[in-house]
């Protein structure tokens, strides 16, 4: 088993250094500058692991193993005219993220609205913080959301 940590880029208040404090010696992490629907270029991959993988001296080495995730375009996901130039590139992307070695993608496919959670710091009993989905929440502003089944 490899230990591995969700980082969200440069912008991410946790950084490589924390995560190196853990002991993880893997990042999950996506290319969130590229545009949905865009190739991720073999460029901006290796970029981006130069990033992550360029180590300190001294300092335990972090590897770029995981990505999570490509974006899935809405023109895929609702069958909208023109959406075989989002699976072309798409599958470009997948093809040049294996081309530099990472071989593991996770994806959401969620339609509409992609994934959803309504507290992004809720506090549990313990003290720590996640992340939360309220359904009773979610239904106080589904009209945000055109396309909201009944709640």
């Amino acid at each position: 088993m490899r230990e591995s940590w969700r980082w969200f880029g440069p912008n991410d208040p946790v950084s490589l250094d924390d995560i190196r404090q853990t002991g993880a010696t893997d990042i999950v992490s996506a290319l969130h500058s590229i545009p949905t629907g865009q190739i991720w270029t073999v460029e901006a991959i290796r970029d981006y692991q130069a990033l992550i993988e360029s180590t300190p001296t001294g300092a335990s080495p972090l590897k770029w193993s995981v990505v999570e995730s490509i974006p899935v375009h809405e023109d895929i996901k609702l069958a909208r005219p023109g959406h075989q130039t989002c699976v072309d590139n798409w599958i470009a992307s997948m093809e040049n993220l294996a081309h530099c070695g990472i071989k593991t993608i996770c994806y959401n496919f969620m339609p509409v609205i992609d994934w959803t959670r309504t507290d992004l710091n809720y506090k549990l009993p313990s003290g720590a913080y996640a992340l939360r989905f309220d359904q009773k929440k979610i239904c106080s502003i589904r009209s945000v959301y055109s396309t909201a089944r009944e709640c």
